[in-house]
């Protein structure tokens, strides 16, 4: 299946979590990905870091110092551009659920969450 070309705008998001807390975070990215889709989201993926390591670069582990037991999660979401991330964006923090997911003790350190938001210029 060919997916249309999207300039689109990209959230990105590094994380790490607890290996013994993985499941619980994925259950959780699994709510939040509904949650996008449904306020407009084209493509949502949550990665595990597997190969962080590359001869002559630096790591992702090393930036966001991981400690002993954790694992480096890295996920992204596409919208079309970004005035439809900030809608979307702004749906989100009022959604019932989402307050619901924000009160639960999460399954990572929100402090150590790193995000920044892109604007795409070359897709496959």
């Amino acid at each position: 299946m060919k997916k249309p070309k999207v300039s689109g705008y990209v959230d990105f998001f590094l994380l790490p979590v607890q290996k013994k807390n993985l499941n619980a975070y994925k259950r959780l990215a699994k709510k939040f990905a509904e949650m996008v889709g449904k306020y407009g989201a084209l493509d949502y993926r949550e990665c595990a870091g597997d190969d962080l390591r590359l001869n002559g670069a630096g790591s992702f582990g090393g930036i966001i110092k991981l400690k002993p037991g954790e694992i480096l999660v890295a996920s992204y979401v596409l919208y079309s551009s970004k005035k439809q991330r900030d809608r979307a964006n702004k749906k989100l923090m009022s959604d019932p659920i989402m307050e619901k997911m924000m009160e639960n003790k999460p399954a990572f350190d929100p402090k150590r969450l790193y995000f920044g938001g892109f604007k795409t210029f070359v897709t496959l």
